[in-house]
């Protein structure tokens, strides 16, 4: 088995490298978000509340739009990334935006070396657990940085998708974290046909190991839901059946797509 900060590399190099096609994607639809636009989804949006003189934690941030957004909404934010090319794009945004966001490169593991403080809401989404190996570290991380009585949020896609191939035919992986996932794939759920390819790692977690390490450290879950749909259209055979709203139409039952979590520390 390599060493997981062998892994973390790699990731971050691919992360590099899919960040120059995300800022310039019509996914993100940059060029939107810097007049104005919000990246922020209606989960997201409801399960935060009024956040207007909020300090908030965004953990796993790319390269901002989310931490930009939750800034434009009256929040003090600190976005977090590993990617040091995600993070510039993130500050370049900032400015471009004339927000006051604070970006840090830094791995969620390594966090506490590089800051300091402690945070009302500690926020993460789409796509994030999947890169850390440990969510027993993970959580402990937001209990860290949370104050007493502060609030984590999360929305993230359900690991029944990570179970499939790319394209929805059969189950390709487990459901349980077995270890490392080693794969090297073209193009990105961004854009699809991108000139890049890419080596990365990523980690299965199932629910129970999510709920379960937050409560080992210390959180309270005040809420958790399911949803047969994705706001995001970043998968294979996806088809929009309402506005902002994507289901795999080669699958004909419901299943569960992402889910979202709140809780609170004592």
């Amino acid at each position: 088995m390599k060493n997981t900060a062998d892994h973390f590399e790699k990731n971050r190099k691919a992360w590099n490298k899919k960040t120059d096609i995300h800022i310039h994607s019509e996914f993100y639809d940059n060029e939107n978000f810097i007049k104005g636009k919000s990246s922020l989804k209606h989960i997201e949006t409801k399960l935060l509340g009024d956040i207007n003189g909020k300090s908030i934690l965004h953990l796993q941030c790319h390269f901002g739009q989310d931490t930009i957004s939750l800034a434009r909404a009256g929040a003090e934010v600190t976005g977090v990334d590993f990617s040091d090319n995600a993070v510039r794009k993130a500050e370049e945004l900032s400015e471009a935006t004339k927000t006051s966001a604070e970006f840090i490169c830094s791995g969620i593991y390594e966090l506490k070396q590089k800051l300091d403080r402690k945070f009302d809401i500690v926020y993460t989404s789409y796509g994030v657990i999947g890169w850390l190996p440990d969510l027993g570290k993970w959580a402990e991380i937001i209990s860290h940085f949370l104050k007493p009585e502060g609030k984590f949020v999360m929305v993230e896609f359900h690991q029944m998708l990570w179970m499939f191939d790319d394209d929805f035919k059969y189950f390709k992986y487990d459901y349980f974290n077995k270890g490392e996932i080693e794969e090297t794939v073209k193009g990105t759920y961004a854009d699809r046909k991108a000139a890049i390819s890419y080596e990365f790692v990523n980690w299965n977690h199932s629910l129970s190991e999510v709920i379960n390490n937050l409560i080992k450290n210390g959180l309270t879950i005040n809420s958790f839901e399911e949803y047969d749909y994705s706001v995001y259209d970043c998968f294979n055979n996806a088809e929009e059946f309402e506005p902002g709203k994507f289901r795999v139409k080669d699958i004909k039952i419901s299943i569960p797509m992402m889910f979202s979590l709140t809780a609170g520390k004592i």
